[in-house]
């Protein structure tokens, strides 16, 4: 019993530290490492219907040189997406229900929201994170024989985004490196079953996978 309570009493006071590391480092992203030209580009930037046009180019690639496999790949996307999404927004948000930081009234007077509402979902994890590293990640394992080393600007591109979740105030860093993990875990779990299951052929380009 005294076993049980001195771990309960140690873990509460890890996430007690945890939590107040977490929040500083919020206030710095959100409050201090700033500048005008981030504050007008990151509300547009982080914004998934900004991206559209790069998910439309690759759904045409796919279609243009994938023959009947494109349709499957398109399929993994959008399952890549869907899992990511649900796990992060219906199921892990859910359970730990942690409020936003915009959602704290304590903090958000010495924080600033950059958009025009505070997300009425919970903070933990992002789901932005989750779904952009889930699709970069599946990007860079299913495509790697095309894209070769630019395959990386992917994991720089979700990174931006998911730093701009913080920088506008609507997210803390561990929502961001969490969600950034699972994103990758969900990322690389599809596209390794899409490339042992199906693949693309990629010998029409001469190429072989790595």
């Amino acid at each position: 019993m005294l076993g049980n309570l001195f771990l309960l009493s140690f873990f509460q006071d890890c996430w007690k530290w945890l939590d107040r590391v977490d929040t500083g480092l919020f206030l710095k992203i959100n409050t201090q490492w700033t500048s005008p030209f981030l504050d007008r580009v990151y509300p547009w930037w982080r914004d998934a219907n900004t991206w559209f046009p790069v998910y439309l180019f690759f759904i045409v690639f796919a279609l243009m040189n994938f023959g009947r496999k494109a349709f499957l790949w398109i399929l993994f996307v959008i399952l890549t997406v869907t899992l990511t999404d649900q796990a992060s927004s219906n199921f892990i948000k859910n359970f730990v229900t942690r409020p936003r930081p915009c959602q704290d009234m304590n903090l958000i007077m010495n924080a600033r929201l950059l958009l025009d509402h505070c997300p009425n979902s919970f903070s933990f994890p992002s789901s932005h994170a989750t779904n952009h590293f889930g699709f970069a990640m599946f990007i860079f394992i299913t495509l790697q024989p095309v894209l070769k080393k630019w395959g990386y600007l992917f994991f720089l591109w979700a990174g931006t985004i998911s730093y701009g979740q913080v920088y506008v105030g609507v997210h803390y860093p561990i929502d961001v490196c969490f969600g950034t993990l699972l994103g990758c875990c969900l990322g690389y779990l599809t596209g390794t079953l899409f490339n042992k299951k199906i693949g693309l052929p990629f010998a029409d380009f001469g190429l072989q996978p790595q």
